[in-house]
């Protein structure tokens, strides 16, 4: 999942060398920091959060596979 989430958010900004995932685990949470240059910031959350909300959707959906509850949090 660290590695789907790092793709899409290099592909969105502009300085896809600022972009890093960093995994944070607990027992049935996994908790994902998005961190970009501030910058782009604006480009990974989307216009009123759009986004930001279907990289969410995304880690859902793919969740389910893994029966890991997935939290996304971006950070510029």
């Amino acid at each position: 999942m660290k590695e789907l989430i790092e793709r899409i958010a290099k592909s969105l900004v502009d300085d896809p060398e600022q972009v890093t995932v960093k995994e944070i685990i607990g027992k049935q949470t996994i908790i994902l920091e998005l961190k970009v240059a501030k910058e782009d910031i604006g480009k990974v959350i989307g216009k009123s959060g759009q986004t930001a909300n279907a990289l969410r959707t995304i880690l859902s959906a793919a969740s389910g596979k893994v029966n890991k509850h997935y939290i996304l949090e971006i950070i510029g």
